[in-house]
């Protein structure tokens, strides 16, 4: 336990943040799951600019490392261009 109120302090604050990151963590997971879980090229594609909008935001906020970041992106457009674009009969 903590016995001097700057610690006491730190653990509030470490909670609220960790409360705070959870969330935003959770929405970062979804949004990747959704980019990998299309099937068809162009919706895969309008996912992965939400996507990439996300992991530049939780970037900046210092949420994740910026080369996390980075090379999330990467893999996610690599898994994009992958797919094959949708047949029109």
């Amino acid at each position: 336990m903590p016995q001097h109120k700057s610690a006491k302090k730190r653990v509030k604050t470490s909670l609220k943040r960790k409360e705070r990151n959870k969330v935003y963590k959770t929405k970062l997971k979804n949004v990747i799951k959704k980019v990998r879980e299309d099937d068809v090229k162009e919706t895969a594609a309008k996912s992965l600019i939400e996507a990439t909008a996300t992991l530049d935001k939780l970037a900046s906020k210092g949420i994740i490392h910026k080369n996390k970041a980075a090379n999330q992106k990467s893999k996610l457009a690599k898994a994009v261009n992958k797919l094959k674009a949708e047949k029109k009969d």
